[in-house]
């Protein structure tokens, strides 16, 4: 994901971002986000919900990423309404294009992505 929306995304959630740029020891989130563009949205709505059912005690993301086409967003803990959020966002990225944030779905065979038409036309080349 480009610079601009990673600083956007870790500004508006700083608690849930705690450990970005953490040693690669203790977290994954040193790596940054590991996804295209397009799911930014997913993630802000997401990150939202968190705080609203949360309260006073935020997860902390240890890792998001793309993985089988889809997203992963992976926390230090969570209650059930957390993880019924992170898997609403991650079935919603399996219906929106990781790199423009358009409605695409799952395409390849050995590596597997989410694309609209327009960019599934630029992943083949």
């Amino acid at each position: 994901m480009k610079k601009s929306l990673d600083q956007a995304l870790c500004k508006k959630y700083p608690e849930i971002f705690a450990d970005r740029f953490g040693n690669a020891k203790t977290t994954a989130m040193c790596w940054g986000f590991e996804h295209g563009d397009g799911w930014a949205k997913i993630i802000d709505e997401l990150c939202a919900k968190i705080m609203e059912v949360c309260g006073d005690h935020i997860p902390v993301a240890t890792q998001v990423k793309e993985k089988y086409g889809t997203l992963r967003f992976y926390i230090d803990w969570g209650n059930e309404a957390v993880f019924d959020a992170i898997s609403e966002a991650e079935d919603q990225s399996a219906k929106t294009c990781e790199v423009c944030g358009k409605s695409g779905k799952l395409r390849g065979k050995d590596w597997v992505r989410t694309l609209c038409d327009k960019d599934n036309g630029s992943f083949l080349k």
